[in-house]
């Protein structure tokens, strides 16, 4: 672990949601190093990562120098600011983070310190700055409106799905969330956004109009189903998905349509043979992420989510299912737990706990049988399962990252 890793370390647990004030000083005293590229700015319940994916992709196959800044990370810290899918080097990362860090001592002449994902959203604006990209891909943390990464002005901004979760900062309704999502739309630029409920729709609609922003709708002004997008410029037939799932059209759908408004905007070409090869080979770690021996990782963290999963799991016909799920207590684990029984009742459900001080373990469920070590239960299904059984690993991003190590240091093994 290096210096500024230790240093992030040491903020875990603050999670300022008062406002943008010291941000936006933090940003000012770098020098605004956001305005030197244009952005895609992406949020959403579910499916940001998904939809980055997509659209980094895309933009990597058109020979476009792409930076994209996601959470939480699979593997590394690093792997949070990417650019053309590689992550940041220790060097830079360092270099970066001390520059943050001398910021920093200024910045606290005024305000309080800055937070983990502060410091992580710093250290990507400048690096983007500095490797001159064509575009960044920034996919805010929570919410929107409060987020951290709500300093900068996307050329594009996207909503890609509003459900209950994170209540307890974002507001128990659909309206309430939505309009903290809705909060990353800027003055007079341009939005996308996926298949919403009614409420949150209306929500984006109004918004979109109070500052005068074009808004592009999933289903009205754009489509996919079954391989085919159109929308009022294009139709483009023969698709096929690198990602697992038939809601990932609905992802697709909204990365396509934003890579190609984003095109327009800069007079940029888009070649259909390149499009088809993107959407082909767009992979995401732990999201329906398939492992030799019939095992698949999906971070289905909020129910929105383990509704898509479920969706998956019931299309497998005979298949014997086994499912293993690990949560953080800050989450709604009893009710998704109780979903999951409910929708999936010839389903073998097991509950574990895993290397993190927020996860909950075997004083919390009450429900399912609880496995004490997740590593010998999967050991154990690697060893006896046959071709007709299929084990998903669910739950937490912070589990699915865990069991992925796991996994991967199997196979070197």
């Amino acid at each position: 672990m290096n210096e500024i890793e230790m240093w992030l370390e040491s903020r875990i647990g603050l999670n300022f949601r008062s406002g943008l004030e010291r941000m936006r000083q933090a940003i000012s005293l770098l020098d605004h190093p956001e305005e030197n590229y244009p952005i895609i700015h992406v949020t959403g319940t579910n499916g940001k990562g998904s939809t980055i994916a997509f659209m980094s992709q895309l933009f990597v196959q058109h020979e476009k120098k792409v930076g994209t800044f996601t959470s939480p990370h699979m593997a590394s810290v690093h792997d949070r600011i990417c650019i053309n899918h590689e992550p940041i080097s220790d060097e830079d990362f360092v270099r970066l983070g001390r520059q943050v860090r001398k910021m920093e001592r200024q910045l606290r002449q005024t305000h309080a310190p800055l937070s983990y994902f502060e410091i992580l959203t710093l250290i990507a604006l400048l690096y983007f700055e500095e490797e001159q990209v064509d575009v960044a891909l920034i996919e805010v943390g929570i919410g929107g409106l409060l987020d951290a990464t709500n300093v900068v002005i996307g050329d594009v901004a996207v909503v890609t799905s509003v459900g209950l979760d994170h209540q307890e900062t974002l507001g128990d309704s659909i309206v309430a969330i939505a309009e903290q999502k809705a909060g990353i739309f800027k003055k007079k630029e341009r939005a996308v956004i996926g298949p919403l409920a009614e409420e949150a729709r209306r929500v984006c609609e109004l918004r979109a109009d109070e500052l005068g922003v074009v808004l592009y709708e999933y289903g009205r002004d754009f489509s996919f189903s079954k391989g085919q997008f159109s929308n009022q410029d294009k139709m483009i037939v023969g698709l096929q998905l690198g990602l697992k799932g038939t809601y990932q059209e609905e992802n697709a759908a909204v990365a396509l349509q934003s890579f190609l408004l984003f095109m327009k905007q800069q007079n940029w070409q888009p070649q259909v043979k390149w499009i088809r090869k993107a959407l082909q080979e767009t992979h995401w770690e732990g999201r329906l992420e398939y492992f030799e021996r019939g095992i698949y990782l999906d971070g289905a963290h909020n129910l929105p989510a383990l509704s898509r999963l479920v969706e998956f799991i019931r299309q497998q016909g005979q298949k014997e299912i086994f499912l293993l799920f690990g949560a953080l207590k800050r989450k709604n684990y009893q009710g998704m737990l109780s979903y999951l029984q409910q929708e999936l009742p010839h389903v073998q459900l097991f509950v574990t706990t895993f290397e993190d001080d927020g996860a909950a373990n075997e004083q919390d469920f009450t429900n399912g049988l609880y496995i004490a070590s997740y590593q010998d239960f999967i050991e154990q299904f690697i060893k006896s399962a046959n071709d007709n059984q299929l084990l998903f690993v669910t739950g937490s991003l912070y589990f699915i990252a865990e069991v992925r190590a796991f996994l991967l240091e199997k196979e070197i093994d």
